[in-house]
């Protein structure tokens, strides 16, 4: 396993987004589906003699490679990335470059977030929304189904990704049952802006 890939810790108690996410959906995403995806991923990759490669330069010619990487990559991945957008005594609005950004591209931080949501909301079954940054630099909203992201040469909208929301029922069920619209709204409520920011500056290089 030379790419060293790492289960990541969860970064705060499984109770620490409540009440807009719940402790017992957090425990079983985290330890259960997150967990799968991860260890199957790293099972697969080591089959096809892909585990010297990091996840960006796999996801870059994802088509090439079978099914159980890209939904298991993907899924560990994404993932990730949607733990360190999340956090206790979070919310609020971005600020600085981020905000600068988001009111240029889409008119204001209002709009941005009328548009994520309507991804969000708009993904027929499972998949994901997400903020990201195109190669030119600029900030787009898309959705994804499944475990696909923006770094994939299957996207419609390929970039790197700074603020995703997990859509599958699993995210959100034992709360919200199917009140998808509820769970993404909530979802302000527990993004870590000042993770996201970092994500974007990084992005931008």
């Amino acid at each position: 396993m030379a790419q060293g890939y790492i289960f990541p810790e969860l970064p705060y108690a499984y109770n620490a987004l409540e009440p807009y996410i719940d402790a017992q959906t957090m425990e079983i995403h985290y330890t259960k589906h997150h967990r799968a995806y991860f260890d199957n991923f790293v099972k697969a990759a080591a089959e096809v003699k892909i585990d010297t490669l990091s996840l960006e330069d796999i996801f870059s010619r994802i088509s090439i490679y079978p099914a159980v990487i890209r939904n298991n990559g993907g899924g560990f991945y994404n993932h990730k990335l949607f733990w360190e957008v999340m956090g206790p005594n979070a919310g609020g609005q971005p600020e600085g470059a981020l905000l600068a950004a988001i009111n240029e591209t889409f008119g204001s931080f209002d709009k941005c977030k009328a548009e994520f949501e309507t991804a969000a909301k708009t993904q027929f079954g499972s998949g994901w929304a997400w903020l990201a940054v195109n190669a030119d630099g600029k900030l787009f909203v898309s959705q994804t189904p499944n475990q696909d992201n923006p770094l994939m040469d299957v996207a419609s909208k390929r970039g790197t990704p700074i603020l995703g929301l997990d859509v599958w029922e699993h995210a959100y069920y034992l709360k919200y049952q199917n009140r998808r619209p509820e769970y993404v709204g909530n979802f302000w409520n527990v993004v870590n802006w000042k993770k996201v920011a970092e994500l974007y500056k990084a992005a931008k290089k």
